[in-house]
């Protein structure tokens, strides 16, 4: 499997990441089961964060990584800054003591990969960058990004560190899937709009796509009639996104590849370093994503899944 390379990691972050955001120690049989068939596809990071089942997604990776000795060959990926009960928690204490309870949950001294879950743009980019750094130098944290971050705060984030020596954002986690969200998912969530694609391909800034797949939406279970789901259908139900749909199973056909699998593959095959957080929850499922790692999109058939093309 394909990785990617970040600054300070031993390793690269797979283009495969795992989603654990229904990880507890309650279901540790079903996590460590998903976690090792993840890692004999080839996957080494795990998406997980410390608002995550109130903590218990942490605690479960971190029992299995104990288990199975495997802490050095494992990129954990967590996140903090999440609002709590809508008020901001981006601020030098809350960071600290959110990531001091991960480490221990997680049972490691250090995180390779860190992200801030929302942003504050009432705080100034450039304490938040020297707040992380201070982190980075620490050893807590390897590498650093932002989950549901605008371009326009990376930039100017990522042009403050350059201009005092600092290390900047490493990634994006926005939500990038073939299926356009009409509106967010989730409350101040990003969905990757043409604005910012173009900003990732000028900037080469990579992504670490949540909700790859969108939620489902090419899974072949819905159908346009098919309203049964409230939040799929708010968000990614239009005519746009079912012609989207129709012409990643036409493609498939064509190349042999179910519906779901080219709609990952379009994410995975983007002008610039992208990564897709996974949902799979059985071996079928995983050899699904896997096989969709080795499927090559050209420039030309993107656009045309992206109705760039008509």
């Amino acid at each position: 499997m394909k990785s990617i390379q970040l600054p300070g990691l031993k390793q690269g972050v797979s283009q495969l990441i795992m989603g654990s955001d229904y990880f507890a120690p309650e279901v540790y049989e079903l996590v460590s089961a998903n976690l090792d068939a993840f890692v004999a596809i080839g996957g080494n990071t795990i998406d997980t964060a410390y608002i995550y089942y109130g903590g218990k997604s942490e605690q479960a990776i971190g029992m299995w990584m104990e288990e199975r000795g495997n802490r050095e060959s494992i990129n954990v990926w967590t996140k903090g800054g999440h609002p709590h009960n809508g008020v901001p928690q981006v601020n030098k204490q809350a960071i600290y003591d959110e990531l001091m309870v991960s480490l221990e949950r997680l049972r490691t001294d250090y995180i390779d990969v860190y992200a801030l879950h929302r942003d504050d743009t009432n705080v100034a980019v450039g304490e938040i960058v020297e707040i992380l750094n201070e982190h980075i130098e620490s050893g807590r944290i390897r590498a650093f990004g932002g989950s549901n971050w605008t371009s326009a705060r990376l930039q100017e984030a990522n042009e403050y560190a350059a201009a005092h020596g600092l290390r900047g954002f490493d990634f994006s986690s926005p939500n990038l899937s073939l299926g356009k969200a009409q509106e967010p998912y989730w409350a101040d969530c990003i969905s990757v709009d043409d604005e910012t694609l173009a900003w990732h391909e000028q900037s080469g800034l990579p992504i670490f796509s949540w909700s790859s797949q969108a939620r489902g939406f090419f899974t072949g279970r819905f159908t346009p009639e098919d309203r049964s789901d409230a939040d799929l259908v708010r968000v990614f139900y239009n005519d746009d996104n079912w012609e989207r749909y129709r012409r990643a199973e036409e493609l498939g056909k064509q190349k042999g590849y179910s519906t779901i699998q080219i709609a990952l593959a379009y994410v995975l095959n983007q002008s610039f370093p992208t990564a897709a957080i996974i949902g799979a929850r059985n071996e079928a499922e995983m050899k699904s994503c896997q096989e969709a790692t080795t499927i090559t999109l050209t420039p030309e058939e993107i656009k045309w899944l992206d109705l760039r093309t008509r």
